[in-house]
């Protein structure tokens, strides 16, 4: 792969980005005034913040906008000599460009200590006049009090299946692909909204192959197939519970699977199954248990068969 597509396709304005026009039209009115306060982008991965964030920089300052755009990933310079240092350094000069403030954006914001938010929140109130911070995070609630309240918070949600679907084929006309139907619809699967892992995904497909269908999805990205995974739940609960762990000896061993790649597909799988609701409760109540489990430390192959013999067990109940 000569070229990372992710990059290479990044939209270069607000009007660009795929799936987030709520996002988008509120920051075009910052666009607009030519002025903003600071920001916090929360969202789960691959749905636009970074982009965002990029695009935002662009409008606002144009050519100028490297010289006036500074991005730190807070997962790996989380402390807060961090914060102290390089942080304060760049937010106390002036802008380039005669432009009236520049951006500090602090990417994975949510990895930062306690202490560096702290310390944050001192220098985001000292140096509003040159400098506006944005944050990007998945999980706002580690962001501190202090800190959410002195940002306009924006919440990214994971992208509808049209919106992955009517980007992933740009690219492929782009790249002189053909995706099949069923291909397409794989790639939505693996991706559950993310569309950086969509992206990602169809790339590695296009190495194995110009013409990209569901088999060369589902090898490329090292996911089962959803129906693999359904035939594997109802078999158990049917209570043929050695053709279920031999389809689970399938997963692990030849397709490489680890077992909270499993777990994950189970419970999505679950999700959308038919079957009795006091059922779906039970089942599910494990694989949290289960997923906890493996969260922790604990062995694939036996939690994996505990769960799928309690499967069995619950099905004979219900």
């Amino acid at each position: 792969m000569k070229e990372i597509w992710i990059e290479k396709y990044r939209p270069g304005t607000l009007a660009d980005v795929v799936g987030q026009r709520e996002v988008t039209t509120r920051l075009k009115t910052y666009v607009s005034s030519g002025n903003m306060p600071h920001l916090l982008f929360a969202g789960p991965p691959g749905t636009g913040k970074t982009t965002c964030a990029i695009a935002l920089s662009r409008e606002l300052f144009g050519e100028d906008w490297r010289s006036n755009f500074h991005e730190l990933n807070a997962s790996d310079e989380r402390g807060i000599d961090i914060v102290r240092g390089k942080i304060k350094e760049f937010a106390r000069t002036a802008p380039m460009g005669m432009k009236s403030f520049k951006i500090i954006f602090l990417d994975e914001a949510d990895a930062l200590t306690v202490d560096a938010q702290s310390a944050l929140r001192r220098t985001m109130e000292r140096y509003a006049n040159t400098c506006r911070f944005v944050l990007s995070c998945n999980y706002s609630s580690k962001i501190i009090e202090p800190i959410q309240s002195r940002c306009a918070v924006f919440r990214f949600r994971p992208l509808s299946e049209a919106d992955v679907k009517k980007y992933l084929s740009l690219i492929a006309k782009k790249e002189s692909l053909t995706i099949k139907e069923d291909g397409l619809s794989a790639l939505v699967y693996v991706s559950q909204g993310d569309l950086r892992r969509a992206v990602n995904s169809l790339q590695v497909s296009a190495s194995l192959s110009n013409k990209i269908d569901a088999d060369t999805v589902y090898q490329a990205a090292s996911t089962a197939r959803p129906e693999v995974i359904t035939e594997l739940i109802e078999t158990c609960i049917k209570g043929d519970f050695m053709k279920g762990r031999s389809l689970l000896d399938d997963l692990i061993i030849s397709q490489g699977l680890s077992g909270e790649d499993i777990i994950r597909q189970i419970h999505k799988s679950l999700i959308d199954m038919p079957m009795k609701d006091a059922l779906k409760i039970e089942l599910i109540d494990q694989v949290g248990e289960i997923e906890f489990r493996l969260v922790e430390g604990s062995n694939d192959r036996i939690q994996l068969e505990s769960l799928l013999a309690h499967f069995a067990l619950s099905g004979k109940k219900g």
